[in-house]
């Protein structure tokens, strides 16, 4: 008997390991349909049951999981601005502070991480933008992360201003309005999409313009 309770034990801990990555699967694959649709179809003629279908799952599954469209357009969103790798934009945006002490190598490796990042998240952003004139939900949607944005940006403005590497007179809420500005979806709609630049020329444009204005 004293045998068997670590295998129930190993066995129970194994079960509930496969039972995360197979949520985490389901997840992503709701994740990459939905983006598919809503990027090739646009949001008001995606719906919850065609996204349910291409990803092999219920429509109660998507709404238990997400609440919705909303729900999945912030989910795409969130998934987007982690970047690529083991360790997210967010994470490694953080960690400049913490190991460089030039404020033009921090904004350098911002630059990166815009090109890193913007291409992924912009596109989402704008297919917002787009859909927020013809339902209130997705406008109310859509400022809530222009302003998540703004609250990242004043956080780094603010990071900027207590290492002392803002030009004298230039306040972190100017700071931080110049950064919104430069991560904003609509100068890669202009640049990018329009004007055929690549991201890393885009991120390096955006880190030359954020050094020129605020140090």
């Amino acid at each position: 008997m004293t045998q068997r309770k670590p295998a129930a034990r190993h066995k129970r801990a194994y079960d509930s390991g496969r039972r995360r990555e197979r949520a985490r699967h389901n997840r992503d694959r709701i994740l990459d349909s939905a983006e598919r649709h809503l990027l090739r179809d646009g949001y008001g003629p995606t719906t919850i049951a065609t996204i349910a279908a291409d990803a092999g799952v219920s429509p109660d599954t998507i709404y238990k999981s997400f609440g919705g469209k909303p729900g999945i357009v912030r989910a795409i969103r969130n998934r987007a601005l982690e970047g690529e790798g083991a360790v997210t934009a967010e994470r490694r945006s953080d960690a400049l502070h913490e190991v460089e002490t030039d404020p033009r190598r921090i904004i350098e490796a911002w630059g990166t991480l815009t090109a890193e990042v913007t291409q992924r998240v912009a596109p989402i952003l704008l297919l917002i933008r787009a859909a927020a004139s013809a339902d209130p939900e997705v406008l109310e949607l859509l400022e809530e992360m222009d302003e998540a944005r703004l609250g990242r940006m004043t956080l780094n403005a603010r990071r900027l201003h207590e290492a002392g590497h803002l030009r004298n007179g230039i306040t972190i809420t100017q700071a931080a309005d110049v950064l919104w500005t430069y991560s904003a979806p609509e100068l890669y709609e202009l640049i990018v999409l329009r004007r055929g630049w690549s991201a890393k020329r885009h991120g390096q444009f955006v880190a030359d313009a954020i050094a020129n204005a605020l140090l």
